[in-house]
Parts: structure tokens; C-alpha cells; sequence
């Protein structure tokens, strides 16, 4: 009942915090039947909360034994559907009790449950997938071993791909692959059980590969970034995709990626050029304390002047609701990111403590509003009005001080492009110079690519 009422709260929360979320193949994942959930780890435990809420059936976690050391915490978290999984790099004196972890595991399997399992072993905001532990396949064949391969366990794989975990309004696409059958490894496991579980593991590490960005080299992550914010929205725009649909970004990135290892085993000195390149493109319009984004979007002319009288109609008419916006919901919105930067500085748990605590800053926030309300008008009417009014005018402050912001960011470069004609324009052909050779490498690539078939 608690986990049932916390999980509708925070599907609600999901909803509210990412501003685009989109599931590819949720039908691969089975209706009923035993299943082992597997996923990256890139954000702690905004990981199993997202796919818990996203999800339609009830999913039991395997979670780090480090979290249950406390009394409460030993009482609490199991009605959670928590099961603690001990990890060498915790207290390698513990490793005897995962006996009991497979046990319990073999249990709810056996019952037709789902387990979610993050085999990475280790959570990390980085776009590279860890050493895969065995353990998910170790528990699979085990099960199915004990029943003589008659249980029908599948694993399913899921990508979590976030734009940035830790920021609100941020995106996530997740990605999940059709289900490995476990009794396919049957008549292998019987024979070799150990190459077995580290074949079904690798078969686990390949599925999760394809459907994230892993990018191993930090360098070589750096200059996909740095690529994506310069040159992706046009990508998705010349390969006909929607910058709406997140499986789209998701694929543009991989080509990114993929073109930049490329390059980089045909020609480093090529690849450390252009991120040279970049690097003083990024450095000059610091200087400036302008954007990518700014620059980008600059309009000019008859449209420039269009476009700056209606944003500041919009500014001038939306002002009053945007102070009412912040007064009823700046802190709510504020008080979990202070806590959450207060109570750690590992950044991996900033956007999951923000979400979390934000849905109890809302709704006591909210409840206390409310009764205010309600205790001055007594009428039904007004305070039901009110429960409505307080997300959309906050949503409303939002969306006000991104535009705000834009159009102060394009005030700035207008000033700037008559004051310091010759500065922007040289800025502006340096990125145009970066756009050119990355179109060259992008037919490059699509030559090299149909000279190997």
C-alpha cells in the first residue's frame, strides 16, 4: 500500500522533473512472468526510481548493503522491495551473505517477480558503462538451474540516457532491448557453467553498449560535447529527425561519437586539431560571456525587431504573474537543491536528492498554502482554483526567466555586434570554419563507411 501510493507521488514527480521523457520498446519488457531487469548507473538512485515508476509492474531492487547498516534502515527499506547485495569494495568480509541475497532472488523469481539489477556495481555521472559483474547472470542461470531450465527467466536491458541527471527540466530517453531468453544458454551451461555466466555477462555489456552513449576517453567525451552544442541541432535537421523526439537526439549522439573514434584511429593529429579548434571557438565567446546557444539562435534585421517587441510584450504582460510564480513556489523549488548541495558534494546524487525532496518541499509547500486559503475565504471553490493556479504559475515563472534570459542573452550580442563589429564577426566565422569541417568529416565518414561494403 505505501509503495503503491509513493510510487503514483513519484511518477507525478518524474513527470514534473525531466522535460522530456521518452521510452523506446516498453513492450519488450514481459507483462508477467520472472524477469531480471538490467541497467546502466549513471545516477545513483534516480536510477531505480525512474525505471520503478515508469514501469507497470512491481519491481523488487538489488541494493548496496552499505545503506542498510542502521535499524530503520533494515526495517524500512525491504517494504521498499529492497534486497542488500554485498560488494567486495564496501567490506570484502561480507561477500559470505550474497548466499542469502541469491536466495531471496531465486524466491521472487521462482514467485514470477522482476529484480532490478545495476551490474556496473558502481554509479558514476560519466557516459561510459563500467566493468559488467556477474552477477545478474549468475543469478538467471542459477535460478533456471535449480528448476531445470523450465522457469522461462528472461533478462531485459535497459538504457538510461540522461541529458543531465542533476538539472531540472532536463531529458532522459530510456532504451530497452528486446529480452535474452536464459534457457537459450542451457545446454552451454551444462557443460562449462563458468564461461557460461561470463558469456551470458558479455552478452549483457554488448546489448547495454548499443543502447547508450559509452565514450571511454574523457578527452574524447569532451569534444563530443563540445560537437553536440555546436553542430547536433543542425545534424538532427539535415538527417530530417525532430529534436522533439528524444530517440532522435539519442541516435545523433552515437553518430557523433562514432565519427569522432573514427577520425581518431584514422587520424588523431586530425581529431586534436578541430578540438583545439573548438576549444579557443568556446574560449573567445567566454570572453565575451556569450553562448553557443546565444550566437546560434542571433536573429537579425526586420525579424530582430519583431522579435524583441513581442518578448518585451511578453515580459511587460507577464510580469505580474511571474511574482506570483516565485512567491509561491521559489522555495519549495530552491530549499532541495540547498539541502541536497549541503548534505553531499558527490555530484552523481545532487539530481536524485533534488526530485526526491522536492516532492515533499511541493506538498507540504502546496498543503500549507492551501489551508491559508481556505481558513481566509472558506470557499471550496477559490481554494480548488488555487490548487490549480500554484504549478501553472510556477511552470509560468519558468518558462518566463528562460525567455527573459534569452532575450537578455540577445541583447547582449547586439550590443555587442555594433559596438565590437569585428570581435563577434571573427567569432562568428570561427564557428562557421568548425561547421565546415565537421561537414567534411560527416561526408568522410559516409565515404569510408560505403568504401567497407
Amino acid at each position: 500500500m505505501i509503495f503503491s501510493i509513493l510510487k503514483f507521488i513519484l511518477q507525478i514527480s518524474t513527470r514534473v522533473y525531466f522535460g522530456k521523457l521518452e521510452i523506446k520498446r516498453m513492450e519488450h519488457i514481459p507483462a508477467k512472468g520472472p524477469v531480471l531487469l538490467v541497467a546502466n548507473h549513471p545516477s545513483t538512485f534516480m536510477d531505480p526510481l525512474v525505471i520503478a515508476v515508469t514501469i507497470k509492474r512491481k519491481v523488487f531492487f538489488l541494493t548496496k548493503a552499505e545503506v542498510f547498516k542502521s535499524s530503520f534502515a533494515k526495517w524500512i527499506l525491504p517494504k521498499f522491495n529492497m534486497i542488500p547485495i554485498y560488494r567486495v569494495q564496501d567490506d570484502p568480509t561480507q561477500l559470505h551473505k550474497n548466499k542469502e541475497t541469491f536466495t531471496k532472488s531465486f524466491e521472487h523469481l521462482k514467485r514470477g517477480g522482476a529484480i532490478l539489477i545495476f551490474p556496473e556495481g558502481i554509479s558514476l555521472t560519466e557516459r561510459k558503462l563500467k566493468k559488467i559483474k556477474t552477477g545478474a547472470a549468475r543469478i538467471a542461470l542459477g535460478v533456471e538451474a535449480e528448476n531445470d531450465f523450465k522457469l522461462g527467466v528472461q533478462i531485459v536491458t535497459v538504457g538510461l540516457n540522461y541529458s543531465n541527471p542533476h538539472r531540472f527540466q532536463s531529458d532522459l530517453f530510456i532504451n530497452i532491448d528486446e529480452p535474452i531468453q536464459v534457457q537459450d544458454f542451457q545446454e552451454r551451461y551444462k557443460q562449462e557453467p563458468v564461461q557460461t555466466v561470463n558469456d551470458l555477462t558479455n552478452e549483457i555489456r554488448l546489448r547495454l553498449e548499443k543502447q547508450v552513449v559509452a565514450i571511454e576517453d574523457s578527452k574524447v567525451d569532451k569534444l563530443v560535447s563540445n560537437i553536440e552544442i555546436i553542430y547536433k541541432s543542425q545534424l538532427i535537421k539535415d538527417l530530417g529527425y525532430s529534436s522533439k523526439v528524444k530517440e532522435h537526439d539519442f541516435l545523433v549522439t552515437r553518430a557523433i561519437s562514432e565519427q569522432v573514434h573514427h577520425f581518431q584511429e584514422k587520424g588523431p593529429e586530425r581529431v586534436e586539431q578541430i578540438s583545439q579548434y573548438i576549444d579557443e571557438y568556446f574560449a573567445a565567446l567566454d570572453r565575451v560571456q556569450l553562448n553557443d546557444g546565444i550566437l546560434r539562435k542571433f536573429p537579425t534585421g526586420g525579424f530582430m525587431i519583431i522579435n524583441t517587441i513581442s518578448s518585451s510584450f511578453y515580459m511587460i504582460i507577464g510580469f505580474p504573474i511571474f511574482v506570483f510564480g516565485v512567491i509561491n513556489n521559489y522555495l519549495p523549488y530552491k530549499i532541495p537543491d540547498w539541502i541536497s548541495r549541503a548534505s553531499t558534494n558527490q555530484g552523481q546524487f545532487h539530481g536524485a536528492l533534488t526530485m526526491t525532496l522536492g516532492t515533499f518541499t511541493f506538498l507540504i509547500f502546496y498543503a500549507v498554502q492551501l489551508w491559508l486559503i481556505h481558513y481566509y475565504f472558506q470557499q471550496p471553490w477559490i481554494t480548488l482554483a488555487y490548487l490549480f493556479i500554484l504549478p501553472l504559475s510556477g511552470f509560468f515563472a519558468l518558462c518566463y526567466w528562460k525567455r527573459f534570459t534569452n532575450l537578455l542573452g540577445r541583447w547582449i550580442i547586439f550590443s555587442l555586434f555594433y559596438k565590437k563589429t569585428k570581435l563577434i564577426t571573427s567569432i562568428l566565422n570561427m564557428r562557421q570554419r568548425i561547421i565546415d569541417e565537421l561537414e567534411k568529416g560527416r561526408k568522410e565518414y559516409a565515404d569510408d563507411l560505403v568504401n567497407k561494403i
